[in-house]
C-alpha cells in the first residue's frame, strides 16, 4: 500500500482531484505568534495542509488552531523524529529559499542523500521533497525520479527566488512564477516516462494569478508562501488563502 494512503482522507482527494492547497508558514519561521495567525487563516480560507518549521511545539499549535493536517519542513533528517511523534502527518526536505541569501546551495547528491537518511529513520512517513531550483531542468528531471527511487512520496518545485520581474500586475506575477511553472512541467513529464506515480506540488513565487497555471502543468496542488506569510493582518491573510482557494477550482484543468 501506497505510504500517501496514510494521509487524511481530505488531503487524499485533494491531491487526487489536483487541486491541494498547501499554505507554507516557513522553515526557518519559529515565532509561535506568527505561525498562529497563519495557520488559523489558513483553516479559515480552506487550505488543505499547512507546512510549518520542524518543532513539535508548532505542529501542535498549527494543528490546534487549523484544524488542518501538518506537514514539518527541514533540511535536518533527524528532527523530523519529533515532529512526527507531536502530530505531523508528513515530512519535508526544504524548500531551501531560506538558505540562498546565506549562500547555501543543495546540490543533487545531498538532496539525495538526506532523502535516504529520512527514509532509513521514518520509513513509514510520508516524504515530500524539494527539487533545487538552482539545477538546470534536465538535473531536475533527473533528480525527482532518483528521488522517488529513493522513498519519496512527493515532489515539490520551487523558483520564486530566481525569478526576476519586471513587469507590473498580472504580467509580473507570471513572470514570477516561471520558473516553478516550469520546473514543475518538466518534472512531471519525467515522472510519468519513468512510470514514478508520485504527485507533484509547484511552490514559490505563485498566487492567485498563477496557481491555475501551475494545475495546468500537472501539478497536484500548490504551495503558496510569502504571498500569505508576510502580510501582518490576519483578516488579509485569510482573504488571500480564500481568493487561492477559489482560483484552484475544481482541479479539473487538463495538463498541458
Amino acid at each position: 500500500m501506497s505510504r500517501l494512503a496514510q494521509l487524511p482522507a481530505s488531503l487524499r482527494q485533494a491531491l487526487t482531484e489536483r487541486r491541494a492547497l498547501k499554505v507554507i508558514a516557513g522553515l526557518t519561521n519559529f515565532d509561535a505568534a506568527s505561525v498562529e495567525r497563519i495557520s488559523r487563516a489558513a483553516g479559515l480560507g480552506g487550505a488543505d495542509l499547512i507546512d510549518v518549521a520542524c518543532d513539535p511545539e508548532l505542529v501542535q499549535l498549527a494543528a490546534r488552531v487549523s484544524g488542518l493536517p501538518i506537514c514539518v519542513s527541514a533540511v535536518d533528517p533527524e528532527l523530523f523524529t519529533a515532529a512526527v511523534a507531536a502530530g505531523a502527518a508528513l515530512v519535508e526536505i526544504g524548500n531551501y529559499d531560506a538558505f540562498y541569501p546565506l549562500g547555501r546551495v543543495f546540490d543533487a547528491a545531498e538532496v539525495l542523500e538526506l532523502t535516504r537518511r529520512t527514509r532509513a529513520l521514518l520509513p513509514e512517513v510520508v516524504l515530500s521533497v524539494t527539487v533545487p531550483h538552482v539545477l538546470p531542468l534536465d538535473q531536475q528531471e533527473q533528480l525527482a525520479v532518483d528521488l522517488v527511487a529513493a522513498g519519496a512520496d512527493l515532489i515539490q518545485t520551487e523558483g520564486g527566488t530566481s525569478a526576476k520581474p519586471f513587469s507590473a500586475g498580472s504580467l509580473g506575477l507570471i513572470e514570477k512564477a516561471a520558473p516553478t511553472l516550469a520546473a514543475a512541467h518538466s518534472i512531471g513529464r519525467a515522472l510519468v516516462a519513468a512510470a514514478c506515480t508520485a504527485p507533484v506540488l509547484c511552490a514559490s513565487g505563485l498566487s492567485a494569478v498563477t496557481v491555475p497555471m501551475a494545475i495546468a502543468t500537472g501539478a497536484a496542488g500548490v504551495g503558496v508562501g510569502s504571498a500569505v506569510n508576510k502580510l501582518n493582518d490576519e483578516l488579509a491573510m485569510v482573504a488571500v488563502v480564500r481568493s487561492l482557494r477559489e482560483a484552484l477550482g475544481s482541479g479539473s484543468c487538463v495538463a498541458v
